[in-house]
């Protein structure tokens, strides 16, 4: 579980279990790291994937599930294929967020807002029956290339001042991001794998990601 005043790096694989193999044993075992099974990983491999990263990493597992419709039956997947935490769109409908954080509470998962394309998260939170346990603020993948594109961090104190959750940022996260989002008040920055061929910006597969995770975690303490 999340504890307060710590800050955490999220560590996401979207591409194919070959490269969890092989980068995820060189990832160091820390309780201020997650490692999130991402949306195209899932879509790919299923619960197969995250039972992969389960029989490899002792902590917390994020299912990037993107959940938005059928929540109760998509929690019980995540939760039945290992995964400590999940994710479900805050444009998705109040009944199936509030569904999604009950039954993650009942199963024991932290449950996680992603406001992709939702405009003000604020708006979102003040509906729910009660809060999640993570907000995340995200810049999509697709919108990385556009010029001027930014994470809101000015939706943290917004947040804050009405709920007591974590926040997290995702989308585009390199070292100088990373910095950026915990200054402005993230507890959480989502960092993904990316190969050299990719046009997002991340952890490069080809480094020595070891060393990469370690200077994230000086970078955001």
């Amino acid at each position: 579980m999340l504890q307060n005043n710590i800050r955490y790096l999220q560590i996401a694989f979207n591409h194919d279990l070959g490269s969890v193999q092989r980068i995820l044993p060189n990832i160091p075992k820390s309780d201020r790291i997650l490692i999130e099974a991402g949306t195209p990983f899932i879509k790919r491999y299923g619960g197969t994937g995250i039972r992969l990263i389960k029989t490899m990493w002792p902590g917390m597992i994020v299912a990037d599930l993107k959940t938005m419709d059928g929540a109760a039956e998509e929690v019980d997947f995540a939760h039945n294929s290992g995964a400590t935490a999940a994710t479900v769109l805050g444009s998705a409908s109040v009944e199936t967020i509030n569904l999604f954080i009950s039954s993650c509470s009942n199963l024991g998962l932290d449950s996680m807002i992603d406001m992709l394309g939702v405009e003000e998260p604020l708006k979102v939170m003040m509906k729910l029956k009660t809060p999640p346990d993570v907000v995340i603020l995200h810049k999509g993948r697709d919108e990385e290339t556009t010029r001027g594109k930014v994470i809101k961090y000015k939706h943290i104190n917004k947040i804050h001042s009405k709920f007591d959750v974590f926040i997290s940022a995702a989308g585009g996260v390199d070292l100088r991001e990373a910095r950026s989002a915990i200054f402005n008040g993230a507890d959480i920055v989502v960092a993904n794998i990316v190969t050299k061929n990719d046009p997002w910006t991340g952890i490069q597969n080809d480094e020595d990601v070891s060393e990469v995770a370690q200077e994230f975690l000086r970078t955001i303490e």
